[in-house]
């Protein structure tokens, strides 16, 4: 069994207002004494295939993630095969 990792993050252009506030948050959280120019928030999704993952089916998880979990309009996504 493998685990594929489908990593969701806004385009750099679009606006990311939980991210600002968890950065905004941070100073009075007594995280001050970093210099953290920008958070960006994202979504994680993590899927365990039975047999291998081989080109074919990185193929149609890219398909899944472009038309089922990311929004193209507004999100990038990655596919990566995590180590075993």
């Amino acid at each position: 069994m493998a685990r594929v990792v489908v990593d969701v993050m806004l385009k750099p252009e679009i606006l990311d207002p939980q991210g600002q506030a968890v950065q905004r948050a941070l100073p009075r959280l007594g995280f001050d004494g970093i210099a953290i120019a920008d958070v960006r928030q994202g979504k994680r999704f993590e899927l365990e295939v039975e047999g291998p993952v081989d080109d074919a089916a990185l193929a149609r998880i890219e398909e899944l993630a472009d038309t089922f979990l990311a929004n193209t309009v507004i999100e990038d996504f990655t596919v990566k095969v995590e180590p075993s």
